[in-house]
């Protein structure tokens, strides 16, 4: 069957619905009033963008400031107090009459029980003898005072107070806090004698953690303070930076002492913001994350969006209305030409427009009446050519089984046994009868279970019951169709291969039983079995025996796939000495399908 036309016209068709509605004048001008009118909306909402996202990101950075401004004043002022608290230590010690002046201590108690800050205050001698500690303490051995960074940073600065790194303190047994050290050179009078010795104080982190604690940048951003050698004097994460599991860029931050810049060392985008405290020199960095605190630039971004979102939807709204009307009877056409590309032959197009588009309407109305009268042609050719092979097919089986069954007969009748001659004889009449069915295919499947019933009487007699067989049939499924003449090939295989060389008696079972919608018929015997490679080739008519031609199998199988399709035909089961079970898959079809369909071919 030829439809060359159809491609043709097929062809014609995109190229008309390519090259008419682009080429349109209607068209050119609603495309570029589109183009136009969103290259405008780009332009003017790129400005507006610049415009207001800088503006949005100046205003978070100098908030930034502001924020790490307040810390730094409020540290400064706390800073402040703390060296105040230092210097008024200083000079009570000096102006005592002797370091262990009762009244000295009530003075120094009262400083320590009005700052919850302040730790506590020590004297030590140059060398490392502790004179003065209040609370009072023991001091602690093995404590290796004199190696520690207070200690020599006070010895190497005379008369100059310094602040330590935080570290934690260990010269008096029993409490271990995390703290900074002010320290310096003080003199003390001792037994009527002017010395000088290392004054410490040490503070604790309360209000610094509590300064830090308070700033809000962001739900990520945090705060952090170091010394004038990058050496980390605070950070809310201070444990994870002294385990190595996280990392602070600080090398650039000390090149700072009032800006702010972009940091990328670990993979994302961070503000960096530098403030100094002054007069010690520590840093106070904020490190905030730009995309959390510019929530301005973000909704700017979405009303820029929707913004563009909903002049294109405006747009191609307008677009469409002005070339519906024009392109109304070409996409009518398309939908009618889909139609019969998906199949749908029957189906005649009617479509109003142009006189050029009703002239190719009637022209491929023509074309279609021409294709369905060579499909129906090339219907008949196939169903003519299948029933012919299905009747070649049932001639080589018919006459197979006529010489197995008439050497049966005459073997008996040379032997003298007229019963089983007669009986044998009987049973292949009925089996005639049934084979015949006046020239049909199909047959109930009552029939075809009866007609080989007929056949295991006639190989009974034939081998003097040297099997028996039962026939278990769902009667619910007799009335269904069977193609003629599937299950004798096989019973007889399973004779002559299986169990005819058994020294015990054979047993065939035949059942049926409905399958979803299938029907399943099962042939199983007891017989020696089939090797691998055997059932590899008997379904391709491969296999040949010295007792057969083993065509019989191998036309079952192709006659019910011609006929039902390549779901159905035979499967076969077998074990060498255990036997051989051979399942028949065929459509559950009502007989009257058969009767007033393809058996009236």
């Amino acid at each position: 069957m030829k439809i060359t036309p159809l491609a043709g016209l097929l062809g014609r068709l995109r190229a008309m619905l390519g090259s008419l509605p682009w080429r349109s004048i209607r068209f050119l001008i609603g495309l570029s009033f589109m183009l136009l009118t969103v290259f405008i909306v780009l332009v003017v909402s790129g400005l507006l963008y610049n415009k207001f996202s800088n503006t949005a990101e100046e205003n978070a950075f100098l908030n930034i400031q502001q924020i790490i401004g307040q810390v730094s004043y409020n540290l400064e002022i706390y800073v402040e107090g703390m060296m105040g608290i230092y210097e008024v230590a200083g000079e009570r010690i000096a102006a005592a009459e002797d370091i262990s002046d009762s009244k000295l201590h009530e003075q120094l108690s009262a400083v320590l029980g009005t700052r919850q800050d302040v730790v506590s205050f020590a004297l030590f001698t140059p060398g490392g003898d502790m004179v003065l500690d209040m609370p009072d303490r023991k001091l602690q051995r093995n404590t290796n005072l004199i190696s520690q960074s207070w200690f020599e940073s006070a010895l190497r600065g005379e008369g100059v107070m310094t602040f330590s790194p935080p570290h934690i303190q260990n010269l008096f047994p029993g409490q271990y806090k995390w703290v900074v050290s002010m320290s310096g050179q003080v003199a003390y009078r001792q037994g009527g004698e002017v010395k000088k010795g290392i004054l410490l104080v040490d503070v604790n982190f309360r209000t610094i953690d509590e300064l830090s604690k308070r700033v809000s940048l962001g739900k990520r951003g945090y705060v952090y303070i170091i010394d004038s050698q990058g050496n980390i004097v605070y950070h809310p994460q201070q444990q994870l930076i002294y385990a190595g599991l996280k990392y602070e860029n600080i090398e650039p931050v000390l090149s700072y002492s009032y800006g702010r810049y972009i940091d990328q060392s670990t993979g994302e985008e961070r503000l960096i913001t530098v403030k100094t405290v002054n007069p010690i020199g520590w840093k106070i960095v904020g490190v905030a994350f730009p995309e959390e605190i510019l929530t301005t630039k973000q909704e700017l971004n979405s009303f820029i969006v929707w913004f563009l979102a909903e002049v294109l939807i405006v747009v191609l709204i307008l677009s469409v209305l002005v070339s519906t009307s024009i392109s109304k009877p070409i996409q009518r056409l398309e939908k009618a030409v889909r139609k019969v590309e998906k199949g749908d032959l029957y189906t005649p197009i009617q479509v109003r427009g142009a006189d050029e588009i009703e002239q190719l309407s009637g022209s491929f109305n023509r074309m279609l009446a021409r294709i369905r009268e060579l499909m129906e042609q090339s219907i008949r050719e196939q169903e003519a050519k299948r029933k012919s092979e299905l009747d070649v097919l049932q001639a080589q089986i018919n006459p197979h089984f006529l010489y197995n069954t008439l050497n049966t007969v005459i073997r008996l009748a040379e032997r003298g046994q007229n019963d089983e001659v007669v009986k044998a004889i009987t049973s292949l009449s009925k089996f005639f009868r049934i084979s015949l069915s006046k020239g049909k295919q199909i047959i109930s499947l009552g029939d075809e279970l009866e007609h080989v019933r007929h056949y295991l009487i006639i190989q009974k007699v034939r081998y003097k019951d040297r099997f028996d067989y039962v026939i278990e049939a769902d009667e619910g499924l007799r009335h269904f169709q069977c193609l003629k003449l599937i299950l004798q090939p096989i019973v007889e295989n399973a004779i002559v291969h299986g169990i005819e060389e058994m020294a015990d008696k054979g047993l065939i079972r035949i059942s049926t039983r409905a399958d979803g919608g299938d029907i399943l018929i099962t042939v199983s015997d007891n017989g020696l079995g089939m090797r691998e490679e055997t059932l590899e080739r008997i379904l391709t008519g491969e296999h040949r025996s010295a007792k057969g031609s083993g065509v019989g199998v191998a036309n079952v199988h192709k006659r019910i796939k011609l006929y039902y399709g390549d779901g159905y035909g035979l499967h076969f089961d077998s074990e060498l000495e255990e036997g051989t079970t051979v399942t028949i898959r065929i459509p559950s079809l009502p007989l009257e399908d058969a009767a007033s369909g393809r058996d009236g071919a």
